[in-house]
């Protein structure tokens, strides 16, 4: 199972990070704790993303507005990874001849693109 972070241990884990800059985040909708009874609830996902939001919040004084875009951006090409494990797989159970035709055409496509 896994672990939730309250608020408090939030606060406590990231040095970064205080009560109102988390509370900023939540309502910026850049991270999405579970609620429960006893409040926010983080997992350990949430808190590494709030370190990271910290982190661009810190280096590159991005406001809450330009977090979401850039949050946004590292959710879509994380998916975009996932996605493409996913399809290496599927190719790779397939056939020699069905690989060899697929990567054929990848490398025509991509001297298209190239030009």
């Amino acid at each position: 199972m896994a672990r939730h972070y309250s608020e408090t241990d939030v606060v406590a884990i990231l040095d970064d990070l205080d009560p109102a800059r988390l509370r900023s985040f939540v309502a910026a909708h850049v991270v999405t704790p579970v609620v429960t009874p006893q409040g926010h609830a983080f997992t350990e996902a949430d808190v590494a993303r709030l370190q990271l939001l910290c982190d661009l919040s810190d280096v590159y004084d991005l406001p809450n507005d330009v977090l979401v875009m850039v949050m946004s951006l590292i959710d879509q090409l994380n998916t975009a990874r996932g996605d493409m494990r996913a399809l290496i797989q599927a190719v790779a159970t397939e056939p020699d001849d069905v690989r060899g035709r697929i990567i054929t055409h990848v490398r025509n496509v991509r001297v298209i693109v190239r030009d």
